[in-house]
């Protein structure tokens, strides 16, 4: 792939701006640690994992539109799954790349042209709040790039490759980043265009804004927000469902 790096940081916005938002949501789903099944389509409470998702986003006030990038063969039940639940936001469902990455880029490049922040969510992380949801979107249209965060709660230990404890890491100063990742459109396409071209190793889309040298600001995350990843995952969910008010 080959891609031309054009950028360059926008003025200082006022918190007050309202912006057009699009939210990527990669949603491909993966039965490797789910027992076989595919943690997007799982139910929790009375509906899909996805559904959670695309409502929460749904609900939120500053996102104008939504675009789900998933595998082929879950592109059909995930519009039967918009249609039903009446995820009107949803403008796209397309298929995705091969990695994460492609998948993030194809669904960016697919958003309305007007958008001015782009946000990425996993679609496995269902119980996402309007709080944060708000706060995350409010801080990215003032400074260009935001993500919610919790600190971190156990003891950290690096260590080497036969297992053993290198050495402590201080644990005041680490955080355990959350999506929606959220980021001015022109900065999030640029850092991503960068980062495919070099396959830089990414472990979040604020990876890639990162190695652009630029700051990104964390907002105060949820420790229920939580990403669905194996069967125990489902039942943490259910029990932070049941603790929520109708």
């Amino acid at each position: 792939m080959s891609v031309q790096l054009s950028w360059s940081k926008p003025k200082q916005r006022g918190r007050r701006e309202q912006l057009y938002c699009s939210v990527v949501v990669p949603a491909a789903g993966n039965a490797r640690r789910m027992e076989g099944t595919d943690k997007i389509l799982a139910n929790l409470g009375d509906r899909p994992v996805i559904v959670h998702t695309l409502l929460a986003l749904q609900a939120c006030p500053r996102v104008n539109e939504i675009v789900v990038v998933t595998r082929e063969d879950l592109m059909s039940p995930i519009n039967d799954l918009v249609r039903a639940w009446d995820c009107t936001k949803v403008s796209r469902i397309v298929r995705g790349g091969e990695t994460r990455a492609e998948s993030v880029w194809i669904g960016m490049n697919r958003v309305n042209p007007q958008a001015q922040l782009i946000g990425i969510h996993d679609g496995a992380r269902p119980l996402v709040t309007q709080a944060v949801l708000e706060e995350v979107f409010r801080e990215a249209a003032s400074n260009g790039a935001a993500a919610p965060a919790v600190p971190v709660k156990d003891t950290i230990k690096e260590v080497n490759g036969l297992e053993t404890v290198e050495r402590t890491v201080p644990r005041e100063n680490l955080r355990a980043v959350q999506t929606p990742q959220v980021f001015d459109a022109d900065l999030i396409k640029a850092a991503l265009q960068k980062a495919l071209q070099e396959q830089l190793p990414l472990t979040d889309d604020c990876s890639a804004v990162e190695a652009l040298g630029m700051k990104v600001c964390l907002t105060k995350g949820d420790y229920n927000n939580i990403k669905i990843t194996t069967p125990g995952d489902l039942v943490l969910g259910e029990a932070i469902l049941s603790c929520r008010p109708d």
